[in-house]
């Protein structure tokens, strides 16, 4: 149903720009400092990098899902296949949903806040009028959101123009005015490979692949893609690279006008920097434009998990209302009203720090995590032409991938893992209680059983 009624309007370009536009947001701006001051010296680098690994091998299990199965959803159609439609795949899918509700406002909320804390470097906000502001830009990232997918698809180049500006200025900055090459000679100055280090970087990590989260949003919007068993892995995998190249030139560029030490302590660290370089004038234009890439980040997030419920209630595994496209503009209108209302609450009540984390924790064992697993055993039932993209060295990248989410799910701290269990058991329960209003997986077996008996 959802390939009927939703058209394949988006390009590699347009796609792309959607995944970088997630990916970028406010999250590298304001993770910088936190991320030198965990690692409390000059090799700080190696954190994004490791972000940057994790990101290339899991994106491997998500562009042979997402070219097998390009559908509106994602991973909701990846869990569905993996454990089976008519089996422990419903359930699955159905946790993947669910999470989603409370996760995907908990993204748009985090940038969303973000977006306010760092405007406080323009105009020093209280805290009531920082809420205010982050509530308002949900409300306009809806607004603008509601139209056809081919407006959007403009807006989102429209958008990811400002990004590259910002990036490009922030990088020839340093090269410009800094010894650009110094953190780079120094990067090991006083590196040590024991506990602590490693501590360290999995606590480091944490922030780095959360500004690296977003290069599978394409996979969200698998029934809008031109040519999508090429175009999905294409776009995730040219988005990786790109955000990686920049985020490390970016972080050289900032460490070789500022010092580590001083950067660590900073929350407007790019802005300082660039005020360092260029003047207060400068730095406030400089700032207008980090503003303008949270703002792109905000837009594409909502956009592609505004998808999700709307593919799960098609399949007739979620709330119907959820299916409902708009009449004329003919996309999922009633999601992107339930998931950006939720998201303004979250952004009114939540604080930044607590957010990154809390979605990380989240969404790990379920979506990530799980995923994986149901990759490699689609690889084991199904014929090896249904996977248009095939990984090298497969299995090994999966494997990978999952012991990497795992170090990450440990840092994220045992209260946050604790909070996602807590999730995670509350949408089993509910899904065994709607199964049994329904008959569906595991009663209907039972009962087909039964009657056979």
């Amino acid at each position: 149903m959802s390939e009927i009624v939703l058209q394949r309007r988006l390009g590699l370009a347009q796609a792309t720009a959607i995944n970088m536009t997630d990916m970028v947001g406010i999250g590298p701006f304001i993770t910088l400092p936190m991320v030198i001051g965990m690692m409390n010296g000059p090799y700080f680098l190696y954190a994004w990098l490791a972000g940057a690994v994790l990101s290339v091998v899991d994106a491997m299990v998500w562009s042979e899902l997402g070219a097998a199965f390009p559908k509106a959803g994602g991973s909701y159609n990846f869990l569905k296949e993996a454990y089976g439609k008519n089996g422990a795949g419903k359930l699955m899918s159905f946790l993947f949903v669910w999470q989603t509700m409370i996760q995907a406002p908990l993204v748009i909320a985090s940038a969303a806040i973000g977006f306010a804390k760092y405007f406080s470097y323009l105009i020093p906000l209280s805290t009531l009028n920082s809420k205010i502001v982050s509530g308002l830009l949900v409300i306009l990232i809806i607004v603008l959101l509601y139209r056809k997918i081919e407006a959007i698809g403009k807006i989102s180049m429209l958008l990811w123009s400002g990004v590259i500006v910002t990036m490009l200025w922030i990088i020839g900055g340093g090269i410009a005015h800094g010894n650009f090459l110094s953190p780079i000679k120094h990067l090991n100055d006083g590196l040590t490979l024991n506990y602590a280090f490693v501590t360290a970087l999995g606590f480091a990590s944490v922030k780095t692949v959360y500004s690296f989260l977003g290069y599978y949003n394409v996979c969200h919007l698998g029934g809008e893609i031109k040519n999508p068993s090429k175009n999905i892995p294409r776009s995730m995998f040219i988005s990786i690279a790109g955000i990686t190249v920049l985020y490390l030139m970016m972080n050289i560029s900032v460490a070789s006008v500022i010092p580590w030490q001083i950067a660590k302590g900073s929350e407007f660290v790019v802005s300082i920097f660039i005020e360092q370089i260029a003047g207060s004038t400068s730095a406030k234009i400089a700032t207008c434009l980090i503003l303008w890439v949270a703002f792109a980040s905000v837009f594409s997030a909502t956009l592609g998990y505004s998808r999700i419920p709307y593919a799960a209630a098609t399949d007739g595994a979620f709330f119907k209302v959820f299916a409902r496209l708009h009449p004329t503009k003919k996309f999922p209108h009633i999601s992107l009203l339930v998931l950006g209302s939720i998201a303004f609450i979250f952004s009114l009540l939540f604080k930044l720090s607590d957010v990154i984390n809390a979605i990380l924790a989240m969404r790990i064992l379920i979506q990530f995590i799980g995923q994986a697993i149901g990759l490699l055993l689609l690889r084991r039932t199904r014929d090896k032409r249904d996977f248009p993209y095939k990984m090298p060295l497969f299995p090994w990248p999966v494997y990978i991938a999952m012991l990497m989410w795992l170090g990450i799910l440990l840092s994220t701290g045992c209260k946050m893992i604790i909070s996602g269990m807590i999730v995670i058991f509350t949408g089993i329960i509910l899904y065994f209680i709607k199964a049994r209003i329904n008959k569906e997986w595991p009663f209907q077996l039972k009962e087909n059983n039964l009657i056979q008996l």
